[in-house]
């Protein structure tokens, strides 16, 4: 496999001096057997303590050499397994973390986890010891067979037929057992992708009192990776039971021709006398025996290194998978790189299309130029977010084009766009790490005045300066140790650092209350200056002040223009205004009136009585954007 030999190729040198300890390893690991023969045919029956005591140290030096060797062995092996798998992580997470959008958008973030972190462990049995070790295995086989010829070619012809029968049977019970490996890392990815979102969604969880629900859900999963398992320990165990009754039979039959030689006897000539000497002499059986359990050890090694080299290989094969995912940056058409951005952007003519024949977008055309504000309204489903995703080159449009400052969009490479881009969210994700961490995150070099400038623009200050540890503390997983409003604010923060010339809001102040809302208008009201805004606005309310609107319904612009011309055209923005209003009306009741609904009078732009009101959006209206 490609992957195994990248991962092998840096690491040849080691490997080869590592073949050399094995080798040093396996040849001393027999001198016990070898010796066997000379104390028993020459030892005892001479009663020869000399020899006996040479035997001895022979032996013990031997030991100390095959001890040593497997220790520096095994940790060149083991630790080089193990970066070996770091290195892989990294190249995976990397590789994961280019990917298009679209891929996240149909893998659960579950099921990456599990390939990044899981799927390469099984590295460790292909360039650790595992494999080595196997290979061990075979190099010894392959001496002793070569003796055990020598001492009885009838004995090693049935071993060695036996053994290769039941090689050809291993290798296709591993052809079967395979695909259960490749299931289990599919199983267990979904089960470890149910089981973060559950934990991420606790609240959602307990709100509903879905524990229960979620309990069954995740041991359904369970359960079909319990009998993935148990079909695994099943095929395992049959090959054990196989190998043992094979090893058995050999055995037996070994020790039946073992037996006859040993019983029967020819003549030799010694100094000039016949005497009769057995086929095979106690000691040459004895040492047979034991080189017998080299040969087969090779063998009986497969049904345990095999099935976790299977399973490694199983690993390997889904992280390919991954790896050949093509990443954004690879795309060969990219190749314009913007040195500055004006933040001057349009749609000509745009379609677009997540599924072939089902399109999303249609003929959709419109400008934005440095400084302006658009906003993007319509009902749920209507495109307005993939508009947004195409700002942000997340996908490519299937027809027509996309221009930034004169280039085509498809065309410029992302790392001199994607930098210059903005995006506050209504819900911002936060990372579990300090507020400064998120802060920097959109620029980690940023000078420590620029970061506390951000974040007095943003308002993070008139929280942060009241914790212990200031801009030093902890926020939890997703930022939980902080309320909504102060999320928001260090999201603000991290957009204000980032200096983007295109900024998009998603209705990034609707969920807030009215204390949090004023701050962060004031740092939306900042950051939106000069720089090409998108928004998209679920409370029409909001955009009120927008350059342009645009309405799209089922992927089409249906109407564009400010909000008093689009409101006095009474069209499809009319409707969707005058519905909305009259349900916040019917909600709202005006302070000073017995409880009286707000009326049109005292909202609908030009009818304003009284006191400035401010726009959700963070301005004192007839101010603008």
């Amino acid at each position: 496999m490609p992957q195994i030999w990248e991962l092998i190729r840096p690491r040849r040198s080691r490997l080869a001096i590592s073949f050399v300890l094995l080798a040093i390893s396996r040849v001393t690991g027999l001198a016990l057997p070898y010796s066997s023969k000379i104390l028993l045919d020459r030892v005892i029956p001479n009663k020869d303590v000399r020899l006996l005591t040479l035997l001895v140290i022979g032996v013990v030096l031997c030991s100390i050499i095959q001890g040593a060797a497997s220790y520096a062995l095994t940790q060149l092996l083991s630790k080089d397994g193990q970066r070996a798998i770091a290195e892989l992580r990294r190249k995976v997470q990397a590789h994961v973390a280019r990917l298009s959008v679209s891929y996240y958008d149909s893998t659960k973030s579950g099921v990456l986890v599990s390939r990044i972190m899981s799927d390469v462990e099984g590295v460790r049995n292909i360039i650790g010891t595992g494999l080595m070790e196997f290979a061990g295995g075979v190099l010894t086989a392959a001496i002793v067979l070569i003796w055990m010829i020598k001492i009885n070619y009838v004995m090693t012809s049935v071993a060695v037929g036996s053994l290769i029968v039941f090689s050809l049977v291993l290798k296709k019970a591993f052809k079967t057992i395979r695909p259960i490996f490749r299931e289990r890392g599919k199983i267990n990815a979904e089960v470890t992708g149910r089981l973060t979102e559950s934990l991420g969604g606790v609240r959602v969880v307990k709100g509903y009192h879905a524990e229960e629900r979620e309990q069954n859900v995740f041991s359904a999963g369970v359960e079909r990776l319990l009998q993935n398992v148990l079909n695994t320990l099943t095929a395992m165990s049959s090959m054990g039971l196989a190998s043992t009754l094979v090893m058995g039979t050999v055995g037996a039959v070994i020790m039946f021709i073992g037996g006859r030689e040993m019983m029967t006897f020819h003549t030799v000539i010694k100094a000039g006398k016949a005497v009769l000497v057995p086929n095979l002499t106690i000691g040459d059986f004895f040492q047979y025996t034991m080189f017998m359990g080299f040969l087969a050890a090779p063998v009986m090694q497969i049904t345990n290194i095999g099935s976790q080299i299977t399973e490694a290989i199983a690993g390997l094969d889904r992280t390919r998978e991954i790896l050949n995912e093509q990443q954004e940056h690879a795309d060969p058409d990219r190749t314009i790189v913007l040195p500055e951005i004006q933040g001057d952007l349009s749609f000509e003519h745009v379609d677009f299309e997540y599924e072939a024949g089902k399109p999303v977008l249609e003929d959709v055309s419109f400008t934005s130029v440095p400084g302006s504000v658009t906003a993007l309204v319509g009902s749920s489903g209507s495109g307005k977010s993939t508009i947004i995703g195409l700002v942000a080159a997340f996908h490519k449009p299937t027809h027509g084009k996309i221009y930034i400052d004169g280039q085509n969009l498809s065309k410029v490479r992302l790392d001199s766009y994607r930098p210059r881009l903005g995006v506050v969210l209504q819900e911002s994700f936060l990372f579990a790490g300090t507020i400064r961490e998120n802060i920097i995150f959109a620029r980690p070099d940023a000078a420590e005045e620029d970061i506390l400038r951000a974040c007095r623009i943003a308002h993070v200050d008139e929280f942060a300066e009241k914790f212990k540890d200031k801009y030093d503390t902890v926020i939890g997983e997703r930022g939980v140790k902080l309320s909504g409003g102060q999320r928001q604010r260090v999201s603000i923060a991290r957009a204000v650092l980032a200096d983007p010339r295109i900024l998009i809001l998603d209705e990034a102040t609707s969920s807030l209350d009215s204390e949090s809302e004023a701050f962060i208008q004031q740092g939306l009201k900042y950051l939106m200056a000069g720089r090409t805004t998108f928004v998209i606005a679920h409370r029409l309310s909001t955009i009120r002040q927008a350059d342009q609107i645009l309405v799209v319904e089922a992927g089409k612009i249906v109407e564009r223009g400010t909000h008093e011309s689009l409101y006095a055209l009474k069209g499809r923005y009319y409707d969707l205004y005058t519905r909305q209003h009259g349900l916040e009306s019917n909600l709202l009741l005006a302070p000073g009136e017995g409880g009286k609904p707000i009326t049109d009078e005292q909202s609908v732009p030009g009818r304003v009585a009284g006191e400035q009101t401010l726009d959700p959006i963070g301005l004192v209206r007839g101010q603008g954007f």
